[in-house]
């Protein structure tokens, strides 16, 4: 069975960080490209950031700078760390992986929310 578990989301002031982790099980293959999607209330769910196995990156431009995606290939595991976040950066963030041609995730984790506010 496929999984994708998320931990590490909260509630953080503006100008704090928080640190997102997700472990891809099951049958997710080493050469997925891993990544994390958000959705703010009542918006469009939005790429922020993935990496390829071969440690690639690509960001959102609204995060570029702040936050930095990294993975450890030997235990299939992707992470998200966030710094100076906004209020804007509130949502519910999706840890994904998908086919390194793929434009869009095959596969979901349950979401993780993640609140700033003061």
């Amino acid at each position: 069975q496929v999984q994708l578990v998320e931990s590490g989301g909260g509630l953080v002031q503006p100008g704090g960080s928080l640190r997102l982790s997700c472990e891809a099980s099951g049958s997710i293959p080493r050469f997925y490209v891993l990544g994390w999607d958000r959705q703010a209330p009542g918006k469009q769910r939005e790429l922020v950031a993935d990496i390829t196995s071969g440690q690639s990156t690509n960001y959102a431009d609204a995060v570029k700078g702040r936050f930095t995606i990294s993975r450890d290939n030997a235990k299939n595991t992707v992470v998200l760390q966030m710094n100076s976040l906004s209020p804007d950066d509130t949502a519910v963030y999706y840890c994904t992986a998908r086919y390194p041609s793929a434009t869009r995730p095959h596969y979901w984790g349950q979401g993780t929310q993640v609140t700033v506010s003061s």
